[in-house]
């Protein structure tokens, strides 16, 4: 890691500035500029959807291999360690972040995955698949706090919650063609199987190349860099993006000023004191979102496959043509409600998404312990399920990415991320492979409605205390921890 010249750092503190960079971004219409942020930063969700499609749709070609012969709990194990890895991967690349800058993180964020990824598909035993998706994992959970950041601080306030919405609902996007990719290369009349899943694995490297390149014309975020004294760069950056968005600029226009004294480094022990005293509320709220959601999403969706494949025997080859209409219930929701919640409200759009997904998948999950529903039914019912609880888990990441200061936002992204992911995206598929290895219907269906429990409560807390964020500047939301006023 480099080491910041301390020498410039008393410098740098003694020099106040006053800019309307953040003002100047924020009053953009939307360019080609924006759609380039879009493809080449939202990407990390459709590789984060396309891995976690593939681990589930090759679990039933994992079992049958002859190299490997996984049971169900080490199929659990295997996604409690992309969880772990994306946790750990989070924590560290996200102190980075904050440190080094948004675009140096995503660029080596990225190629983590991609070497890591792409190893996977020679993996020979159990513990070599775990250590590969332990560093996929690291890959995709720094991308993570370095692209949220990015994105926050680059696209104008009045659609940036509709937007982080349907960036982070394009995990979906991922899913289908990780469901689609798993329909070919899974297919035995085609491709002997114990080749197709390590196939499987290389789409997603084969994808982050292409992704690799469009990052090149990707800028450093304006935000950031002011926050660090680099304000020429900063306003070269936005007047160029002005430019190619047909934008004029001049002095006169006097728009809102963020009068700050940055610094190279933000003390730990202030990040802390922010997030557990100043915004205690805050990390509450962001906690049980992302707890909720985490433990939800990944306990049923790591799990899905074996579900078709132990109690409604649907073969491996199979299970992709179930997680397309479940992957687009789930890209659609975000698709059309995240309008709603740049226009009712934050505070009233999470609440309710998070309530409808708790109450349907206590229906759902009792339908399946009643043995009332086909493969096909019990998958329509998971889409109309996610397209409100892919909303709801969307709005996690935008609420603790866009409530905490520019200074400590991908670090804060990061500690949410992990502690919610933590708790219920590891547990989550662990505990349900326990659960499905009974074979009880019952036992399963008390693990859906525990999932229930917990998305209610959090959309509880939503109501009472989430931040009313829509259409303000960032700075707004949350003043900058070396803001003068």
């Amino acid at each position: 890691m480099a080491t910041p010249d301390t020498s410039v750092q008393p410098a740098i503190a003694e020099v106040a500035i006053a800019t309307d960079v953040p003002a100047r971004l924020d009053r953009l219409p939307w360019s080609h500029f924006h759609t380039l942020v879009v493809v080449a930063l939202g990407v990390t969700w459709i590789l984060d959807g396309l891995e976690v499609t593939l681990a589930g749709s090759v679990s039933g070609a994992l079992k049958e291999s002859p190299t490997l012969r996984f049971t169900n709990t080490e199929i659990g194990m295997a996604g409690a360690a992309y969880i772990a890895g994306a946790v750990l991967g989070a924590l560290f690349f996200g102190w980075l972040t904050d440190r080094l800058g948004r675009k140096k993180l995503f660029t080596i964020t990225l190629l983590i995955y991609l070497v890591a990824t792409a190893a996977t598909a020679f993996s020979w035993s159990f513990a070599s698949f775990i250590v590969f998706r332990f560093f996929t994992g690291m890959g995709i959970g720094g991308e993570y706090t370095a692209i949220n950041s990015t994105i926050q601080e680059l696209v104008p306030a009045r659609v940036r919650g509709w937007v982080d919405l349907v960036i982070n609902g394009s995990f979906w996007v991922g899913a289908a063609l990780g469901a689609i990719g798993a329909i070919v290369l899974l297919d035995p009349a085609h491709i002997d199987p114990e080749l197709g899943w390590r196939l499987a694995f290389f789409i997603g490297a084969a994808l982050g190349l292409i992704i690799l390149v469009l990052r090149q014309w990707i800028p450093e975020s304006p935000r950031w860099l002011i926050s660090h004294g680099r304000q020429e760069e900063a306003t070269a950056i936005v007047t160029a993006i002005e430019a190619s968005a047909g934008v004029t600029y001049s002095p006169a226009e006097n728009l809102p000023q963020t009068r700050l004294r940055p610094r190279a480094i933000t003390p730990l022990g202030e990040v802390f004191n922010t997030l557990f005293v100043v915004h205690r509320q805050r990390a509450l709220v962001g906690l049980a979102l992302m707890v909720s959601q985490a433990f939800f999403y990944n306990a049923i969706f790591f799990t899905y496959a074996l579900i078709l494949t132990d109690f409604y025997k649907v073969p491996s080859q199979a299970i992709g043509w179930f997680i397309l209409p479940f992957a687009a219930g789930n890209f659609l929701g975000p698709l059309i409600l995240g309008r709603l919640f740049d226009t009712l409200g934050r505070r009233l759009m999470i609440a309710v998404t998070y309530a409808l997904s708790g109450l349907l998948l206590t229906g759902t999950g009792y339908l399946f312990w009643q043995d009332l529903l086909t493969a096909s039914q019990l998958t329509l019912c998971w889409s109309v399920v996610f397209f409100f609880a892919s909303a709801a888990a969307s709005s996690a990441y935008l609420t603790v990415s866009e409530t905490f200061p520019v200074e400590m936002r991908a670090l804060a992204i990061a500690a949410f991320y992990a502690v919610g992911t933590g708790a219920g995206g590891i547990a989550g598929p662990w505990l349900f492979g326990i659960l499905i290895d009974t074979g009880s219907r019952g036992s399963v269906f008390a693990g859906y409605v525990f999932g229930a429990i917990l998305m209610l409560a959090a959309a509880v807390v939503a109501s009472l205390f989430a931040v009313r964020a829509e259409r303000k500047p960032l700075e707004t939301v949350a003043r900058p921890l070396n803001a003068l006023d």
